[in-house]
């Protein structure tokens, strides 16, 4: 087998052991709000940084796929997801996250 394999399956049979209770739902959100997303809209700006500076240079369909679509869908994706963990992390431990 290759290493992916032996770490997903080690993942996989670590998972199927724990108990996924309340606690362990707010954990992970609260993760994914502190540690994941920054990222993801660090990852997300650039992109659509760099679409919207290529979007210069094309044209027709081309145009709007880089200078609206891409962009709209990332960053409006990305701010639904903030949106609705914040309002999950709020709902389900009384804390009010603010943005960073």
């Amino acid at each position: 087998m290759s290493k992916w394999t032996d770490i997903r399956d080690s993942i996989e049979d670590e998972v199927s052991k724990v108990k996924v209770d309340e606690s362990v739902k707010q954990s992970v959100t609260q993760h994914i709000y502190d540690d994941i997303m920054p990222s993801a809209r660090k990852l997300g700006d650039g992109f659509t940084e760099a679409v919207k500076e290529q979007a210069k240079t094309e044209t027709g369909w081309c145009k709007v796929r880089d200078l609206i679509v891409l962009p709209g869908v990332i960053q409006g994706g990305l701010w639904l997801t903030e949106k609705a963990l914040k309002l999950i992390i709020k709902e389900t431990t009384g804390v009010d996250v603010q943005s960073a």
